[in-house]
């Protein structure tokens, strides 16, 4: 029995550890998806998905200015980066 709860414990650990922030904004606060996706844009980022993240984020696959491939979430009212992968 200990080992099946220290398996389900190691498990949900695992999935927290891939989950992105949280973003509490809301959404009448957010930055317009065309705006944002143009200030990162002229930032030197190459965006190929984007889309809100189940934190409530935008987040973004892509690469950076350096040209180094990027998975980011962003504060959506802000713009600030939360978490870069």
């Amino acid at each position: 029995m200990k080992l099946h709860i220290t398996a389900l414990v190691l498990a949900l650990s695992c999935v927290s550890a891939f989950a992105g922030p949280t973003c509490n904004a809301p959404e009448n606060k957010w930055m317009k998806e065309a705006d944002f996706k143009a200030g990162l844009e002229k930032q030197g980022y190459q965006i190929r998905t984007f889309k809100v993240s189940k934190g409530k984020c935008y987040e973004i696959y892509g690469m950076d200015k350096a040209g180094k491939k990027v998975e980011s979430y962003f504060d959506p009212a802000t713009g600030a980066e939360m978490e870069r992968k």
